[in-house]
C-alpha cells in the first residue's frame, strides 16, 4: 500500500529536496511557523545536530511587545547572532512548506542583516 502525504509534507519534502540537490552539504537555517509562534534553528544535517536555535517562546522576546512579525524579526537576529558565535556564518534558508512571505520573510531578512549569509 502506498503512502500518501498531505499536501504540507509534499511541498516541505519538495523544498528539502531542492536543497540537498543545490546547497549540498551546508548548514540548514530551518523555519518553522505556527498559528501564534515562530522558530528557527540551524542544522547541521551530516551529524544531526543543531547549532544553534531561537523562538518567539524565548522569555525575552515573548515579554516585548509588539506584532508576530516584530517577534519573527527578533528571532531572526537572535539566531543570527548565536551561530556567528559558533562559527557558523553561511548557511541554506529552508523555509519548509512555508511561502517567502510575511513572517518567514521578516525571520530571513533579519538574519541576514545580522550577518548570516544565504
Amino acid at each position: 500500500m502506498k503512502k500518501t502525504l498531505s499536501p504540507h509534507a509534499k511541498r516541505a519534502l519538495r523544498t528539502r529536496n531542492r536543497l540537498k540537490k543545490f546547497g549540498g552539504g551546508k548548514l540548514r537555517l530551518s523555519v518553522f511557523r505556527s498559528a501564534k509562534n515562530i522558530s528557527a534553528q540551524i542544522i547541521d544535517d551530516a551529524s544531526g545536530l543543531t547549532l544553534a536555535s531561537a523562538s518567539s517562546l524565548e522569555a525575552d522576546i515573548r515579554a516585548a511587545e509588539g506584532a508576530k512579525t516584530d517577534a519573527a524579526t527578533k528571532v531572526g537576529e537572535i539566531v543570527a547572532k548565536r551561530a556567528i558565535e559558533k562559527g557558523v556564518s553561511e548557511v541554506m534558508f529552508d523555509r519548509g512548506s512555508y511561502i517567502f512571505h510575511g513572517r518567514v520573510k521578516a525571520l530571513a531578512e533579519a538574519a541576514r542583516a545580522a550577518g548570516l549569509k544565504f
